[in-house]
């Protein structure tokens, strides 16, 4: 039987005591970053004290304008001890999702991705949800808490995010959380932090993937090579999208010892997370939602199946490896 958001919330407040140290871990984009922020404010005076800790270097535009306009604090992953704390929360994540998460024994897990083997005491996973932040602001509703102009604003924009204006997965319950939080929202501070998508240094990754993309029925695949960040291929990605006769929009990268994939398309008639676990799953972590999905494989278990330094070669093996899953999804 499906319990209700006060249940829920009972259940999510019996796993503290005043006297815990949280911890609250994230992989930082504005879903994790507005639900981290939710979470920190029901535990407002009810813990001993709480810190966001974020596993990822954050280096998208977007993120770090979010983090620095609702004055967001977070300390980096590898900066902390998770021994010290009595108690630790994953949000918008699995421990399986991250490496730095995986050694983590979360005493709670709420998040709206696919369900994992993830244990912890309590866990609230919705993965029809379309964002996380939808999940955090039934429990504030529950809780009878108003939020700040600046929690709403996160949790606002984390929605918005997720559900990419909702022409991706979304769910009635994400446009109830959504109407209520517009009504608390600052949307002069939502639409700075939504115009805050680019850096000067990332326009030389559209001028490789302008010139070195391959067009096939509708699909856009694009290597860049060495990037920077993997938010480069995000952006990229979703550039492609715009365009009116693109279906699909696949982009890999290198960074860190990793190719990262990004799927996105259009989401009618396709599953982007099924044909990034069926091309990429056996070598590495892939999965999504339908209308986005991303792959991580770590360098070392590539050069068995092709020389990623060879752009072209890459390429290839990369649309060798999609086309004949895209095609029926």
């Amino acid at each position: 039987m499906a319990r209700s958001a006060s249940e829920r919330l009972g259940r999510f407040y019996d796993q503290f005591s005043g006297n815990d140290s949280v911890l609250i871990v994230i992989n930082a984009d504005p879903d994790a970053i507005g639900s981290a922020m939710a979470v920190s404010r029901l535990l407002w005076r009810r813990v001993s004290n709480v810190t966001i800790s974020h596993v990822n270097t954050i280096n998208r535009p977007d993120n770090l304008a979010m983090l620095r306009l609702l004055g967001v604090a977070m300390t980096p992953f590898n900066d902390i001890d998770p021994a010290q704390y009595s108690k630790i929360v994953i949000v918008d994540s699995q421990p399986n999702h991250n490496e730095f998460m995986e050694g983590l024994h979360p005493d709670v897990i709420i998040d709206h991705h696919p369900e994992t083997d993830a244990k912890a005491s309590y866990s609230d996973i919705r993965p029809g949800y379309g964002a996380t932040a939808t999940i955090l602001t039934e429990y504030l509703r529950a809780a009878r808490i108003t939020p700040s102009a600046k929690l709403a604003t996160g949790l606002f924009q984390a929605i918005k995010t997720d559900t990419n204006s909702f022409k991706g997965q979304t769910q009635i319950e994400d446009v109830r959380a959504f109407q209520y939080l517009f009504r608390h929202a600052n949307t002069h501070l939502a639409r700075k932090i939504e115009q805050a998508d680019l850096r000067l240094d990332f326009l030389k990754y559209f001028k490789i993937a302008l010139n070195t993309k391959r067009l096939r029925k509708g699909r856009v695949f694009v290597c860049l090579g060495s990037v920077v960040n993997p938010d480069v291929c995000v952006i990229i990605a979703d550039f492609f999208m715009r365009i009116v006769t693109v279906t699909w929009s696949i982009v890999c990268g290198t960074c860190d010892k990793k190719l990262i994939v990004i799927f996105r398309n259009d989401g009618i008639r396709k599953n982007a997370g099924k044909v990034a676990q069926e091309s990429f799953g056996q070598f590495g972590s892939a999965g999504g939602h339908k209308n986005m999905a991303r792959a991580e494989i770590a360098l070392s278990d590539l050069s068995s199946q092709v020389e990623w330094r060879d752009e072209k070669k890459l390429l290839r093996w990369l649309i060798n490896r999609v086309e004949k899953r895209a095609g029926k999804k």
